[in-house]
C-alpha cells in the first residue's frame, strides 16, 4: 500500500467556505455525501469505515457521511485511525486540513459548523469526566476519552490553588480554557488561550462567545508571549513540548515559569515514538520530566514528576 502524500505545509483556514458540502484547500479536496459514492471521474484509491479516499485534481480526495449530529473532536480519531494508521495518507498537514475539512463540509455555515463540533465535544467531556452516562460520540472511546482524564486533573491542580487566573499555552481547539472558564477549576475568573496559529486562536475566540463562556486569546509562540513576569496564577502546558524540539521546549517552560504566580502544569503524552499524525516530533519520558523539574528547584520551583495518563510535572513556586 503507498500513502498518499501530504503536500507543502499550509495554514488552515477554519472559516473557509464549503459551499454544497465541498471543502477544498491546497491540500485536499474534502466532500460530504449521502451515501458515499464515486462523485466523478477521480481514481478511487480506498474505502474504510467512515472514508473513501481518491484524488481529485491533483489533490488528495476524502468522502464522508458525517453530520452535525457527529461531530466533534472524535473526529481526529476516525482520521487517525482510518486514514493515517493504516498508510493512506501521511502528514500532520494534511491532517489538519482533512479534519477541518470535515467540519466544514457539515453545514453550509462554518460558524454553525463549528459550533456543532464544539458542542458535541464539550458534551461528551462533561460525559466522561462527570460520570454520567456514555453519550454517542464519532468515535467512541477515542482522542476525547484520552484527554478527558487529563483535562479533569488539570482542572484539579488548578482549583487547588485557589488560582483566579489561568493561562494555557498551545491551546488548539481550547477546551480545557473553555471548561475553566465554564467553572470547572474552582474560582478561576479571567481565562487566557495561546496558540501559535492565528486561525486557531480567532476561531477559539468566535466559538468561546457563542457558546456563552467568553475566553481571552491570543496568536503567539508560547515562548514569547507578549506578557509580563508574574502575570496570572496558573499557567498550563497540556500535550504542547512534544510538537517542538528540545531546544524550543525548555524557552517555553522558561516562559511559563515566568509569566505564572503560583503553579504551572505541564503533561506530555508517554511515547515509543514519536506519532507525525499529530505533529509529534519527539518523545519526552519521565525521566526528563524529573531533570527538568530537577533544574527549576534551583530557580525557586518545587517540582513533582508522575504519570497519569501519560507523563506530568507540576511546579510551586517557592
Amino acid at each position: 500500500m503507498s500513502a498518499l502524500p501530504a503536500g507543502e505545509p499550509v495554514p488552515v483556514d477554519p472559516f473557509r467556505p464549503a459551499p454544497d458540502g465541498r471543502y477544498v484547500d491546497e491540500a485536499v479536496v474534502v466532500v460530504r455525501r449521502r451515501p458515499m459514492a464515486l462523485i466523478g471521474p477521480e481514481r478511487w484509491v480506498g474505502r474504510t469505515t467512515h472514508f473513501g479516499i481518491g484524488r481529485l485534481g491533483g489533490r488528495l480526495l476524502v468522502v464522508h457521511g458525517l453530520g452535525t449530529t457527529s461531530v466533534s473532536a472524535d473526529v481526529s480519531a476516525l482520521v487517525a485511525d482510518e486514514l493515517f494508521a493504516p498508510g493512506w495518507v501521511v502528514g500532520a498537514d494534511a491532517f489538519e486540513s482533512i479534519v477541518a475539512g470535515v467540519v466544514l463540509t457539515c453545514h453550509e455555515d462554518p460558524g454553525t459548523a463549528w459550533e456543532a463540533f464544539y458542542r458535541n465535544t464539550l458534551y461528551r467531556l462533561a460525559e466522561l469526566t462527570d460520570g454520567t452516562r456514555a453519550g454517542a460520540g464519532a468515535a467512541g472511546a477515542g482522542t476525547l476519552a484520552e484527554f478527558a482524564p487529563i483535562y479533569l486533573r488539570t482542572e484539579a491542580l488548578v482549583a487547588r490553588t485557589g488560582a483566579r487566573s489561568l493561562l494555557d499555552l498551545g491551546s488548539c481547539f481550547g477546551f480545557l480554557p473553555l471548561r475553566v472558564a465554564d467553572g470547572r477549576a474552582g474560582a478561576v475568573r479571567d481565562v487566557l488561550a495561546c496558540d501559535v496559529a492565528p486561525g486557531t486562536a480567532r476561531l477559539l475566540d468566535v466559538m468561546s462567545r457563542r457558546l456563552g463562556t467568553p475566553v481571552r486569546t491570543m496568536a503567539s509562540d508560547a515562548a514569547r508571549v507578549p506578557l509580563p513576569d508574574r502575570a496570572v496564577d496558573v499557567v498550563t502546558v497540556l500535550h504542547l513540548l512534544e510538537h517542538v524540539d528540545a531546544a524550543h521546549g525548555a524557552r517555553i517552560l522558561d516562559e511559563a515559569t515566568r509569566l505564572a504566580r503560583r503553579r504551572v502544569v505541564v503533561a506530555v503524552p508517554i511515547e515509543d515514538d514519536a506519532d507525525p499524525t499529530f505533529g509529534h516530533v519527539r518523545t519526552i519520558g519521565l525521566d526528563d520530566l524529573c531533570s527538568t523539574g530537577e533544574s527549576l528547584r534551583t530557580n525557586g520551583w518545587a517540582a513533582r514528576v508522575d504519570d497519569h495518563h501519560g507523563g506530568w510535572l507540576v511546579l510551586d513556586r517557592l
